[in-house]
């Protein structure tokens, strides 16, 4: 009766070191400074190519087409209502 005690708290201890152990975890990537970094890092992936550090300029001509085709198309609309 007592080895089954004894190996029942030890479970436990166990359990809870896991527990305790996942809830670091979730508040570390829950925390805002965390989710930034990652959303930095996503971002900078794909306008910087991870091996060799150059930049990777056929993501950056698309996002500047999409940047000055929405300006054009934001001042023809504005020019055509007025």
């Amino acid at each position: 009766m007592s080895d089954d005690i004894t190996d029942l708290e030890r479970d436990i201890e166990a359990t809870r070191q896991r527990l305790a152990t996942t809830i670091d975890e979730l508040l570390y990537r829950t925390h805002p400074k965390t989710i930034a970094g990652r959303e930095v890092a996503q971002v900078k992936g794909y306008y910087v190519d991870a091996e060799t550090g150059e930049p990777r300029t056929d993501n950056i001509l698309k996002t500047v087409g999409v940047v000055v085709g929405s300006v054009v198309l934001v001042l023809v609309v504005r020019k055509l209502a007025s």
